[in-house]
């Protein structure tokens, strides 16, 4: 049973790196274990009762690599992007709703594809094509998801498969036909840009306008979702390096840590030598509770649009756009 234990013992890795999102190697280790397993069940296990006793271990290692979690994300958090929206609300939505318009010849999609610039996320990693070099394992894992996506033998009603992928001209073209819906998800234009800006700076403290926020949407054209959060979160860091590098605090008014709503006037917050009430100190020497961080401001977001690029580069969003023309829908 030493191949059994080993699956055991890589499923385990395999959950620790999926938990810690190093997707890749969690795959690695998901198909070694698969490997094992499948080896322990040919040679070292004789007996039926010993076979089940195998497989409720594994399924037991395996099934908690399934996430089961409520999201927090509504439609309106999503910027653009209507017919991705439409698609799955077609696909997921209305079946719950009314299941009744769902019967005979109108079925509900199977399987949607988005897929896209980098931030699309990561299916090609599962549904690559096949070649003579893949593993055993990795071989029966892309056999049984064709089959459970085309449903043969299965009551795999109400199951909607939802992939994503930044290069879906590698994924596999028996699995790509199993995605009825391929739909495009293309880089944000400006109005979604400047929806971006504001969602991801969220309830903190800031100064920016109307005005700033439509500046900075008009100055990122070429920007995808993942770039314009690691713009923000950059400039979200910029008043804690103003802190961390401060020679000078002074009192300023401001609402008191125990109770936002009372306002104190002994609140420190970093400022230049030469202001009134400054005072030689550095951050080492403020209470935590006495600290009043400064708003990130308009410069702060400009500091950080000039230290950031686009990831996208205009080859890779050529091969998308031919992609999208033989085989997928604009999103």
């Amino acid at each position: 049973m030493a191949s059994l234990q080993k699956a055991i013992d890589q499923a385990t890795k395999a959950i620790e790196e999926d938990i810690n999102k190093n997707y890749t190697e969690a795959l690695k280790l998901y198909e070694s274990a698969v490997e094992y397993f499948l080896l322990a069940m040919k040679y070292e296990v004789s007996n039926e009762r010993s076979k089940d006793s195998a497989k409720k271990k594994m399924e037991a290692k395996m099934e908690a690599a399934i996430v089961a979690e409520k999201p927090n994300v509504r439609w309106d958090d999503v910027a653009g992007l209507e017919g991705a929206k439409t698609a799955l609300k077609e696909a997921v939505i209305l079946p719950i709703k009314f299941p009744h318009m769902f019967t005979g010849k109108r079925q509900t999609w199977r399987g949607i594809l988005l897929f896209g610039p980098p931030g699309t996320d990561e299916v090609d990693s599962l549904c690559g094509s096949r070649s003579e070099q893949e593993s055993e394992s990795a071989r029966r894992i892309k056999t049984e998801f064709l089959v459970q996506m085309h449903g043969v033998g299965n009551q795999n009603d109400g199951v909607l498969v939802l992939g994503a992928t930044n290069i879906p001209w590698v994924l596999d073209a028996a699995i790509r036909r199993r995605f009825e819906k391929r739909i495009y998800i293309p880089l944000p234009g400006e109005h979604a840009r400047t929806f971006m800006f504001k969602l991801n700076l969220g309830d903190t403290s800031h100064s920016l306008t109307e005005d700033d926020f439509r500046y900075i949407g008009s100055k990122t054209e070429g920007y995808s979702g993942a770039d314009i959060s690691i713009v923000v979160r950059d400039a979200l860091m910029q008043p804690v390096r103003k802190v961390q590098t401060a020679t000078h605090f002074k009192y300023s008014r401001g609402p008191s840590r125990e109770d936002p709503n009372i306002f104190r006037d002994d609140l420190l917050t970093p400022c230049s030598p030469g202001d009134h009430g400054a005072m030689e100190m550095t951050w080492e020497q403020v209470r935590g509770e006495e600290l009043l961080e400064p708003v990130v401001s308009m410069r702060e977001m400009m500091l950080s649009l000039a230290d950031s690029k686009p990831s996208v580069n205009d080859h890779d969003l050529d091969k998308l756009r031919k992609f999208t023309e033989d085989f997928g829908l604009e999103g």
